[in-house]
């Protein structure tokens, strides 16, 4: 049990995640009937946030490729710590703590405010990233 394949999952399992976010929420359209009509009263009434004219339907698109981005930047992250974890696996615990406490906190959040899927799949990567934490322990008192 190294942390580099729980990493490597960790990172994959993200990934998986930002293009079920991408293409299910992001750049889906909405379906007919009460769907559109939602997005149309979002996209209709525009007032001024802190100088800039914007809708709810703008806010709600950009925090949605908010999320796509940081989701794919994690992706990308926990790869690279994957790399380093072959080396020096015990000195990226508390980035590995931090990460998983994350998505152990997002997923209450995911399954309360938008559905199961999310919200199981942070489970997953908490659940990862837990393993990789203990593992790296393991790996430093090996040696």
């Amino acid at each position: 049990m190294t942390p580099t394949l729980f990493l490597r999952i960790a990172s994959i399992l993200t990934l998986i995640f930002c293009a079920g976010h991408t293409l299910g929420g992001v750049l889906s359209p909405p379906a007919p009937g009460v769907q559109t009509d939602v997005v149309q009263a979002m996209k209709a009434g525009s007032f001024n946030a802190m100088g800039a004219m914007r809708t709810f339907w703008d806010f709600h698109v950009g925090y949605g490729i908010l999320i796509t981005v940081i989701l794919l930047v994690q992706s990308i992250f926990f790869w690279q710590l994957s790399i380093l974890a072959k080396t020096d696996a015990p000195r990226l615990r508390p980035i590995l703590a931090l990460f998983a406490l994350q998505f152990l906190a997002n997923a209450p959040i995911a399954m309360r405010y938008f559905f199961l899927g999310p919200g199981l799949i942070s489970v997953a990567i908490a659940a990862c990233l837990a393993v990789a934490f203990y593992a790296a322990g393991a790996s430093g008192s090996a040696r």
